[in-house]
């Protein structure tokens, strides 16, 4: 084996076996949420770009910083499904694919939907701090930045992908992934960029917690295990 293939074995080979018998047993049965995740997104962006249709994806999934908390929490659930006009579809849809499929088999379909929302709703309310903060501050955002429309479905996506890079060993992937959020950022100094970098910083503050709990949780099991002190 060479260093390439026992590199990628190490990055990926808790990820592959743990995705690979699920998909082959179950296929696409494996994937419900991944599916009507894609389906949504396709659906999302065929009636935003008609003519009949933009306005009520705006109101129902667009999030930006100036609108009512209210409002914003309740459009950002969908918001995690209407992709950004000026990106094409097929990207959003290849990586919700990818990423969600993952994440789903790995951590099941609510655990994931539920850190797709959170990284997500970590941008949105990060776009809401940054601006009150204003361009001055080091976290904080021009005014402008109040009336753009959130990332979409793009948070979630490299939220799901950092966590699973940390919870499964691919440090690699997940750093790759962080490192092009902030190569993002310093290049096109954009809200998206900036509340991708939101995301991660959630999602790293639920890894960490993750990690404390199972190393508590393997603690209890060495002390309950009932064999006696080692004497000295």
């Amino acid at each position: 084996m060479n260093t390439l293939a026992r590199w990628a074995r190490a990055e990926w080979g808790r990820l592959y076996v743990t995705v690979r018998e699920p998909l082959l047993e179950r296929r696409l049965r494996a994937l419900p949420l991944t599916i009507g995740a894609v389906c949504l997104t396709g659906a999302m962006h065929f009636v935003q770009n008609q003519s009949w249709g933009f306005r009520f994806v705006q109101d129902v999934g667009a999030v930006r910083a100036e609108d009512p908390l209210w409002a914003a929490l309740l459009r950002t659930p969908l918001s995690l499904f209407v992709p950004a006009l000026d990106l094409p579809v097929w990207g959003a849809l290849a990586q919700i694919l990818v990423v969600f499929g993952i994440a789903e088999i790995c951590l099941g379909r609510w655990r994931t939907l539920a850190l797709a929302y959170t990284a997500t709703l970590a941008g949105t309310l990060y776009a809401r701090l940054g601006v009150w903060l204003g361009p001055d501050h080091p976290l904080g955002l021009p005014a402008s930045d109040a009336h753009v429309v959130d990332t979409g479905p793009s948070a979630a996506v490299v939220g799901l992908a950092v966590f699973l890079g940390c919870r499964y060993g691919a440090y690699v992937t997940a750093g790759a992934v962080l490192a092009a959020m902030v190569v993002e950022v310093a290049l096109k100094e954009n809200l998206a960029g900036k509340e991708h970098l939101a995301a991660i910083a959630a999602v790293l503050v639920l890894c960490g917690v993750s990690a404390l709990r199972q190393r508590r949780s393997r603690g209890r099991v060495g002390t309950g295990s009932g064999l006696p002190p080692i004497q000295s």
